[in-house]
């Protein structure tokens, strides 16, 4: 059997005949030549050579099922389903086969390598998993018991800074000064022999800031950040997502991992594993395991209330009129002149809005603009932020909380 009808001819066989033959028959093929085979995971040869790492081509007279996705942030992408393609990497040449095919409910992905002898192929399956493993400008998301890399999430987050940032008193400066001094005082917490790990909990009803300290931290740091959506997953059990979460978070320590509404992700089945896996035998060298919550009370108390777990626990309470003003500060020097309310406008906006959140702040600003917009400018941005206040303190008042707010 020649290359050209290789690839349609194995993946006309039963798929648990599939991987062996293919083994056995590149063997026969290129007996001259040493073969690696494994799941295809952080295997991205396309990224790898767009990086400039190194060259490929697809070969010759064999076709190739190259499947094309379109994301309205990055345009359109390409992967290899089933492809060949020849490599030239730090002089030497090598063959890499892929091929997907069906398993029950889900794709399996081969990589089959080809190389001159063993060590060239080892180096290169490592070193091209490896620089696809790590992070750079993206974040990696755990949601249906996987991983993936988000760069649109990465870049929605850069907007997020600790100057456009408002909390109460020293609350900001204590937030980003603690984790700030944790990574860079690595040496000494192993010099006394205290772990290097840390467990931060924001406390706080929605609106209030929470997630915009989570994106500030993470812009500021600098970190690989690890984002959880759930634990669930379509199939293997939430156990399975918890253990492969932290052994990711520890593989990419020194790192943030993220665990966004914590009282939603953990469950009276699921409790006692997260429990073990965040304090448990295995040291979470490096990991900051950075939650939030907005229900206290839904959390367990060997969650809420063991240092060792969550160390530092912050609350994001509702702005008070110092954090109001400030607020309202902010906004308006970001507006265009014609919108801006006068300093008088300010401390009647703030002596109106006792019991709004941050995020109702921001709900008053963008409606009393787009008010102002259908005006045409007759009324003033003053009346109109008082009136609109009015107008949000009265849906506060007539809508009952969600079950997640």
């Amino acid at each position: 059997m020649d290359t050209y009808d290789f690839i349609s001819s194995m993946l006309a066989l039963p798929s648990n005949a599939l991987a062996y033959t293919v083994s056995e028959r590149l063997s026969s093929l290129f007996p001259e030549r040493a073969i690696l085979e494994g799941p295809q995971d952080y295997f991205d040869i396309e990224k790898y050579a767009a990086a400039g790492l190194c060259q490929v081509e697809l070969k010759s007279g064999v076709h190739h099922q190259i499947s094309t996705t379109w994301d309205p942030e990055l345009s359109l992408s390409r992967n290899a389903q089933n492809a060949w393609y020849e490599i030239t990497w730090n002089g030497k040449s090598l063959d890499a086969l892929i091929l997907t095919w069906n398993v029950g409910f889900h794709d399996q992905c081969y990589v089959w390598l080809m190389a001159d002898d063993e060590v060239t192929a080892e180096m290169f399956f490592s070193q091209v998993s490896s620089w696809n493993a790590e992070i750079r400008d993206e974040v990696l998301v755990f949601d249906g018991g996987c991983w993936s890399k988000s760069e649109s999430l990465f870049h929605a987050i850069r907007s997020a800074t600790f100057e456009n940032l408002i909390l109460a008193g020293k609350l900001k400066a204590e937030i980003r000064d603690d984790l700030c001094r944790f990574f860079a005082t690595r040496e000494s917490y192993e010099k006394y022999g205290i772990p290097w790990k840390r467990g931060v909990l924001f406390i706080g009803p929605p609106g209030n800031g929470k997630t915009h300290a989570v994106k500030s931290l993470i812009n500021s740091l600098g970190k690989p950040c690890l984002y959880v959506k759930s634990f669930d997953a379509q199939h293997g059990t939430e156990h399975d997502c918890i253990r492969e979460v932290f052994k990711k978070a520890r593989k990419s320590a020194p790192c943030i991992l993220v665990l966004e509404d914590l009282d939603s992700l953990i469950n009276s089945e699921n409790r006692s594993f997260f429990l073990n896996e965040l304090d448990g035998f295995a040291a979470n060298t490096g990991v900051v395991a950075l939650a939030t919550t907005n229900h206290p009370e839904r959390l367990d108390p060997a969650i809420l209330d063991r240092p060792s777990r969550f160390d530092r626990k912050y609350h994001f309470d509702l702005p008070a009129a110092t954090e109001r003003l400030a607020y309202v500060k902010l906004w308006s020097v970001s507006l265009e002149t014609a919108l801006r309310p006068s300093e008088a406008g300010w401390s009647a906006v703030v002596a109106n809005t006792e019991g709004f959140s941050f995020a109702y702040l921001k709900e008053l600003f963008l409606s009393a603009m787009m008010r102002w917009i259908g005006s045409q400018g007759d009324l003033s941005m003053d009346a109109i932020l008082i009136e609109q206040s009015n107008s949000l303190r009265q849906q506060m008042v007539s809508t009952p909380p969600s079950p997640s707010a």
